[in-house]
């Protein structure tokens, strides 16, 4: 204890500021007045003046003596060559050569240099300011001005109504709370009483008080007080009338006020108010300028441009753009003034007047016009616009007129005189245009159409003479010789056009002689069309292109809706390669699509004269000949197609069809025991079973299926239609081992896994149909109908959680089928669907079972119009897929008209579908082989499912 207060004691003697440095500028001795001397100590050795400085106490950084002071010496500075500091391309950062001397030469290569620089800086200026100026653009559109931010809300301000205008809110108020909402000083109105007391007391008495005629004067409120000796006399005052205030004298006076007010702002007839809100909203916002921009920015070019007009009152746009400003700020009047000044300065200018006629109102824009005509008169612009101020036809006549007199080699002025005349009046008006003009295409055009055909005739031999390179003429003269039934003088025309031009240097381009030939078929001049296709198809054409050109032309023809310029471009590229089948077939289905029976018929025989090995179009001659009910026609061209191709598999499949067709069946049956005896294919055998099973010969049926299945064992079709004729007769084991034996020859055959899966499920063994399609999936990876399959099965099973699953590994797997997609979107719950939809249209966005399922989704949401496009849109990608016309015409007896149903009916016959998994299940059901596509569209939409 006695050792811890020894401790304590000697650190309170210990003062504080001992150890500690000095602050400051504090000096040694200074408080005690010891700074008046020095000591040697102070001076240091004796030494020269020029000897240096001895610092070698001198804090580090700040010695200039010894090593250090070597060190700092600017004249022995290194370079810094470290690698850091060296660049590949500009060598090192600082300066190699500093220390070297500057020489003359130096200073003319720095001069050389910097010329160099200038230079490339001045062939960069052009580049380097394009992108500066881009560079700001962008930078202003990223961050605009706020006043630029509201510029159109603050235009949208004058259409808002007068109820919109009051709802529009206060805006915040930075001022105090006292401040914000003052109060209202409390008045309380005055009493009568206090009224009377205060007009008494101002007033004159007519009587003494009863105290004073007591006392003699005035009574002194205070006790102990004295009476006043002197008698009470009455003051002398104004005379104020005595009496009561009136208040509904007052109040009428204030309502007669208030009605002369509301009288001065009404109207003396109808009584209602002179103020209308919205008006004066509108003129309110007529006053404010329609610029958006800054206004410092409107100062510097309003001064700017007063600079230029100062500078050089001669130059017309200084003054239209001047006039263009005040009239974006709203200063229309001043915009007036400018251009009627710039009129002054610039007479001969057009622009100027054209101007000065915009801004002015009608009556004062003819004066300006009559003004710049009497200083400009041959200008066409202003005539036009003077023409165009007038609203009477006679006045613009007359303007024209006199324009013509003054201007008369104008086409324009021409033109427009023309337009406003009668016909006679025209004619005789063009005949002396073309005298003005006689190089204008258009004024001769015009008179020829005016004129008879002989007329004609001579109007456009006289503009060949003046025009001899002009295409339009020589097109028109064939034109005009077609209307007057003068067909041979049409091809001679247009030949001896191509001669002429060429002889005039005029190159002849196929492309816009082939887009006249559609305006000549646009019009109806058919030959004329032709004409020109006949001559200018082969133009810059080489003999190795030729097919594939003229094909492409055709193609080209087609999509612009012109079918004759591509019926003639066929016709020609046929009789210059008539043995070509593509040719011959492309010919033939635009004639069956865009013609008429009788034009693809006599295509077809030519084409099977020239070529006899094709065996299509045969077929398309004998089903021409069958659809028009002529089927001995049909039997001939068969026949003959026989004779040309003795062995073809198709033939003599399509005359088995044409008389199993037409009910002749022991005919067929004849012809298919021929064609298995003479070309047996597995399609013939397949054929024959068919026919067999359809007429319900069971038995014959069953013996060719098995001679079919030992010669072709890896024919799935066979496969397939011995288990299904097994299934119908009731031999369910039999149809099971038919399509296990054949899943053992084709695995790959994707419908036999099916009907096998279908076959278990429909006998309620849901785990062999199960463990079927799981098979069929590892055989077959990515297939999406067997997806589909194993889903629909645990759907049907109740099983929806299993379902789901299995569609969200199918779309893993197969992330673009529609197929699947199309399912995955009446799979899911109302609300969910139209997401659904949605990721669906991004995976496959053009494929058929998407856009139905789309439109059966608006359907199901009786967006009815949405759902009729998404109908159409889908028949017109693939107008192969039945299902779609089975939906579409349901939905059109649901809620079209007859015409609708009667188009939808007519375009599915033209359509021919085959496939779909609705349409596939009607159309191949042995009970309707014989049903064309009539009778199957309302039969498979009777079983389309409404329930969505």
């Amino acid at each position: 204890m006695a050792e811890l207060t020894g401790v304590v004691q000697t650190q309170k003697k210990k003062k504080p500021w001992l150890g500690q440095p000095a602050p400051p500028g504090y000096v040694p001795g200074l408080g005690r007045g010891a700074t008046g001397f020095t000591t040697r100590s102070d001076i240091g050795p004796a030494r020269d003046v020029s000897d240096p400085t001895d610092d070698r106490h001198a804090p580090p950084g700040q010695r200039t003596f010894g090593d250090q002071m070597k060190a700092k010496k600017p004249e022995d500075e290194e370079e810094d060559l470290n690698d850091s500091n060296y660049d590949e391309f500009t060598g090192y950062g600082g300066n190699l050569f500093a220390s070297a001397p500057y020489e003359k030469d130096d200073e003319e290569a720095d001069a050389v240099y910097d010329h160099l620089d200038r230079r490339m800086d001045e062939r960069r200026k052009e580049y380097r300011e394009e992108r500066e100026r881009e560079e700001l653009e962008k930078f202003r559109e990223e961050r605009p001005k706020i006043q630029q931010m509201f510029s159109d809300l603050k235009r949208k301000l004058g259409v808002i109504s007068s109820e919109e205008w009051d709802l529009i809110p206060e805006v915040g108020d930075a001022r105090n709370k006292k401040q914000r909402n003052p109060r209202m000083d409390k008045v309380t109105p005055v009493p009568d009483s206090f009224l009377s007391r205060g007009l008494a007391q101002n007033g004159t008495v007519n009587s003494v008080d009863a105290r004073q005629q007591q006392f003699g004067g005035i009574n002194t409120p205070f006790p102990g007080g004295l009476n006043t000796p002197f008698p009470g006399t009455a003051t002398p005052g104004w005379a104020t009338p005595a009496g009561e205030l009136d208040m509904r004298k007052i109040g009428q006076a204030r309502n007669t006020l208030m009605d002369m007010r509301l009288s001065q702002v009404s109207d003396s007839v109808s009584g209602q108010t002179v103020v209308d809100p919205k008006g004066y909203l509108t003129d309110l916002q007529s006053m404010l300028p329609q610029y958006g921009g800054d206004i410092a920015d409107i100062k510097k070019a309003r001064l700017l441009l007063k600079s230029v007009r100062e500078t050089n009152p001669k130059h017309p746009p200084a003054w239209i753009a001047s006039a263009r400003l005040e009239e974006v700020t709203g200063k229309l009047l001043q915009a007036r003034n400018i251009i009627m000044k710039g009129t002054e300065m610039c007479p001969k200018s057009e622009d100027v007047w054209l101007e000065a006629a915009r801004l002015q109102p009608a009556e004062t824009a003819k004066a300006v016009c009559a003004s710049a005509i009497r200083h400009i008169s041959t200008s066409v612009r202003i005539w036009i616009r003077a023409a165009t101020l007038e609203t009477d036809l006679k006045a613009k006549k007359r303007v024209y007129r006199k324009a013509l007199e003054h201007v008369p080699n104008s086409v324009r002025l021409w033109k427009a005189s023309v337009e406003l005349e009668d016909p006679d009046d025209a004619r005789i008006m063009l005949s002396r245009s073309v005298e003005c003009c006689p190089l204008s295409t258009e004024l001769w055009l015009a008179l020829a159409k005016l004129e008879s055909y002989t007329n004609a005739r001579k109007v456009l031999n006289k503009a060949r003479e003046h025009i001899p390179t002009d295409r339009q003429i020589w097109i028109t003269a064939a034109k005009l010789e077609e209307a007057n039934n003068n067909l041979k003088m049409v091809d001679k025309i247009i030949e001896r056009s191509i001669t002429s031009l060429k002889a005039n240097m005029v190159d002849v381009n196929k492309e816009q002689w082939m887009k006249d030939a559609e305006e000549a078929e646009k019009a109806g001049s058919i030959h004329t069309c032709q004409s020109i296709v006949k001559h200018v198809i082969g133009i810059g054409v080489e003999d190795e292109d030729r097919k594939h050109t003229w094909m492409d032309d055709a193609e080209g023809c087609i999509s612009h809706g012109a079918y004759e310029c591509a019926r003639a471009i066929y016709a020609h590229a046929l009789n210059t390669l008539p043995g070509k089948k593509s040719i011959w077939l492309r010919a033939a289905y635009l004639e069956k699509n865009h013609g008429t029976r009788e034009t693809l018929e006599s295509l077809l025989q030519r084409a099977v004269a020239h070529c006899p090995k094709a065996e299509v179009l045969w077929l398309m001659g004998a089903k021409s000949k069958w659809m028009a009910g002529d089927v001995s026609a049909a039997r001939s061209i068969l026949a003959l197609a026989f004779q040309a191709n003795p062995n073809s598999e198709d033939i003599w499949l399509a005359a088995v069809k044409l008389e199993s067709e037409n009910n002749e069946h022991d005919r067929a049956r004849k012809l298919l025991a021929k064609a298995r005896t003479n070309a047996c294919t597995a399609r013939v055998m397949m054929k024959s079973v068919k026919l067999e099973w359809c007429l319900n010969r069971m038995n014959e049926a069953r013996d060719l299926l098995g001679e079919a299945t030992k010669k072709y064992p890896d024919f799935a079709k066979l496969a397939m239609m011995r288990g299904q004729i097994e299934e119908q007769i009731g031999n369910i084991q039999a149809a099971r081992e038919a399509y296990n034996e054949g899943l053992i020859k084709c695995p790959q055959a994707i419908p036999l896994w099916r009907l096998l899966s279908t076959l278990e499920q429909n006998h309620g063994t849901i785990t062999k149909a199960r463990a079927v399609l799981e098979k069929s999936r590892l055989k077959n990876p990515k297939c999406p109908e067997l997806w589909l399959a194993s889903i629909r099965l645990e759907w049907k099973a109740n099983i929806k959680n299993i379902a789901g699953n299995l569609m969200a590994r199918a779309l893993q797997e197969c992330p673009t089928s529609g197929l699947l997609w199309a399912e995955a979107i009446f799979m899911e719950a109302r609300p969910q669907r139209k997401t659904k939809s949605v990721d669906a249209l991004k995976k496959c966005e053009h494929d058929p079972h998407v856009l139905l399922a789309v439109a059966r989704l608006f359907w199901s949401e009786r967006k009815l119009s949405k759902s009729r496009e998404w109908f159409l849109r889908t028949v017109k990608i693939d107008p192969d897929y039945g299902d779609a016309w089975a939906f579409f015409y349901r939905f059109e007896l649901n809620h079209g008209t007859q015409d609708q149903q009667e188009e939808v009916m007519k375009r599915c016959i033209n359509a021919e579908p085959r496939h779909g998994e609705l349409w596939q299940n009607v159309s191949k059901d042995i009970v309707n082989w014989k049903l064309k596509t009539k009778e199957l569209l309302p039969l498979i939409s009777s079983k389309v499912s409404i329930a969505f």
